[in-house]
C-alpha cells in the first residue's frame, strides 16, 4: 500500500457520521458559489480586468469565470451527494487557494473581511474531506457496499 492508499484507508475507518452533514453543507455552499458566479459574471469580469489579475483580457476573464463556475457547480454537487468526493475536493482546492491569495487578500487581512475567512474555512474543510473521504451517507458508500447481482436463471 502506498501513502495515498494508507491515508484513504485511515480516513474511511475514522469517518464519523456527523461529518456527512458538514460535507453536504460544504457541497451546498460551493454549489451556491457556482450559481453566484454564473449570475454575476459581469461584475466579476470587470473586477478581474480592473485589477489586472494575471494580465487577463476581457475574453480571458469570461473564460476563467465560466470554468470556475462550472467546477464549482459540478464539484459542489458531487461533494454534496458524496460521489467521487476526493476527486471533487481536489479540483476545488486550487480555486480556493487562488481565491484566498489573489482575490480576498487584496481586500485586506482583517477580521472584517468575511469572504477571506469563509474561503480559509472552506479550504480547511476541503483538505479534511480529502483525507477522510465521503462517509457512510454517500453515493460512494452505497457503491462500495453494494453486492454484485447474481445470475438469475
Amino acid at each position: 500500500m502506498n501513502i495515498v492508499q494508507k491515508v484513504e484507508h485511515w480516513g474511511d475507518l475514522h469517518h464519523t457520521k456527523w461529518l456527512d452533514i458538514i460535507r453536504m453543507a460544504l457541497g451546498l455552499l460551493i454549489l451556491g458559489k457556482g450559481i453566484s458566479f454564473i449570475s454575476d459574471t459581469g461584475v466579476q469580469q470587470e473586477w478581474i480586468v480592473q485589477n489586472n489579475t494575471f494580465g487577463f483580457s476581457g475574453l480571458m476573464a469570461v473564460v476563467v469565470l465560466h470554468i470556475v463556475a462550472f467546477v464549482h457547480l459540478v464539484g459542489g454537487l458531487l461533494i454534496m451527494i458524496g460521489l467521487v468526493t476526493r476527486f471533487a475536493v481536489v479540483i476545488q482546492i486550487p480555486i480556493l487557494v487562488g481565491a484566498i491569495f489573489f482575490v480576498n487578500m487584496t481586500r485586506g487581512l482583517s477580521f472584517l473581511n468575511s469572504e477571506l475567512w469563509l474561503s480559509v474555512i472552506v479550504l480547511l474543510l476541503l483538505i479534511l474531506f480529502w483525507i477522510v473521504g465521503s462517509g457512510p451517507y454517500s453515493v460512494d458508500h452505497v457503491i462500495k457496499t453494494k453486492r454484485p447481482l447474481r445470475n438469475v436463471e
